[in-house]
């Protein structure tokens, strides 16, 4: 079982994800590559709602394959070109997560490696497998 520290010296997270978690010895260590928002046909959509579902589909497909879920993800690494994406990139975000919240990052950059390229997900998860 994941451990959560929020400690009260501490401002409460902005939003849902916890300050730290604590990963039980034992457990398996899965870290995942930045996903980009493009699908199998080569496809780049044109805005980040539908880039950043991509970006976590792709990463579901990477945990499931590992035999974890999003229930398993400790930590997000979120990456945006505008400030203005921040808050569809954190609705499409928040309908992944689940408790115990991960830790979390997002930083707004200059861009990717194609200017078509919004959003960039990394995931690591942590799993005690039995």
């Amino acid at each position: 079982m994941k451990k959560v520290f929020n400690p009260a010296s501490v401002r409460r997270p902005f939003g849902n994800y916890n300050h730290g978690l604590l990963v039980p010895p034992g457990a398996s260590l899965l870290v995942t590559s930045g996903q980009l928002g493009i699908g199998l046909d080569d496809r780049i959509p044109a805005d980040v709602t539908a880039q950043a579902e991509l970006c976590f589909k792709a990463i579901g497909a990477i945990l499931d394959e590992a035999g974890m879920s999003f229930a398993d993800v400790i930590r997000i690494a979120g990456f945006v070109t505008t400030r203005e994406d921040f808050p569809a990139y954190m609705a499409v975000r928040d309908r992944y997560i689940q408790d115990p919240k991960p830790v979390s990052t997002l930083l707004i950059v200059g861009g990717f490696t194609r200017a078509e390229f919004l959003v960039e997900v990394e995931v690591t998860a942590a799993k005690v497998m039995r």
